[in-house]
């Protein structure tokens, strides 16, 4: 069984912190992600350092592990490859780009490269339909892939280079990606992107601007309320409504 580091020790009480003292279950999420950073899936000695730090069981631990897709639960590559095949992308290309993938790699669903540095997957949906085909690296975007330009991606990651995603920030591995999903920050140079949404994102508001349609009222500068200022303007105004009504 693995001994997790000193760091990861004291980043897991960090976590834990985080939460009310009755509430510590609520970091289970974040600690997963914490011990796959450390050993690139969560493996049975992660779910026991999960279980002992928050006092559960192992099935409780491995019940959600199993239930989210982002933890692996065997060792996986340094950089996770999804293909999008969904309708959207489907239609688009995305199938013929993962089969491409899959002979060039020589692997299926959820399998690992023999040099250990790519794992490649289907992935159900990517949520980006205006970008389609879409695959992403370590949950990095590349918009609009075809087979010939998803081949040179994955050939540059091989031989060690770091392709830019067409959205977000440099690309880091899984484990690197897995500190910042625990909740801390990356401190890499290059690592926080400054690019705006691409114009496909872009085209509703495009086209409401252009036919001057809009939320009658809507102050795009007005600041968006706590909770319990939306709580205190919500019963003002049904006070007001209730003192407004004609009496029985």
């Amino acid at each position: 069984m693995s001994v997790f580091t000193d760091e990861t020790r004291e980043r897991a009480r960090e976590i834990i912190a985080r939460y009310p003292a009755d509430r510590s279950r609520s970091a289970l999420l974040p600690l997963l992600h914490l011990v796959q950073a450390e050993e690139g899936y969560v493996s049975p000695a992660g779910v026991a350092f999960c279980a002992e730090v928050l006092g559960l069981n192992k099935a409780q631990v491995g019940a959600v592990a199993t239930f989210y897709t982002m933890y692996k639960r065997k060792p996986t590559g340094d950089f996770l490859v999804s293909v999008c095949t969904n309708t959207m992308c489907n239609v688009l290309g995305g199938q013929e780009v993962y089969d491409t993938l899959a002979e060039h790699l020589g692997v299926g669903h959820d399998e690992t490269t023999a040099d250990g540095r790519i794992t490649l997957e289907h992935a159900e949906c990517l949520a980006a339909c205006d970008y389609g085909p879409v695959m992403t690296v370590n949950y990095d975007f590349f918009d609009g892939v075809d087979a010939t330009t998803a081949v040179g991606v994955v050939d540059e990651l091989r031989a060690g280079g770091r392709p830019m995603p067409t959205r977000g920030a440099r690309l880091c591995t899984l484990k690197e990606m897995a500190v910042q999903l625990a909740g801390f920050a990356d401190e890499r140079d290059g690592a926080v992107a400054d690019g705006g949404p691409g114009e496909p994102t872009l085209r509703g508001l495009r086209l409401a601007q252009q036919h001057g349609v809009s939320v009658p009222g809507f102050d795009p500068n007005t600041p968006i309320r706590s909770k319990a200022e939306a709580d205190k303007a919500a019963a003002e105004a049904k006070a007001k409504a209730e003192a407004a009504k004609p009496a029985p």
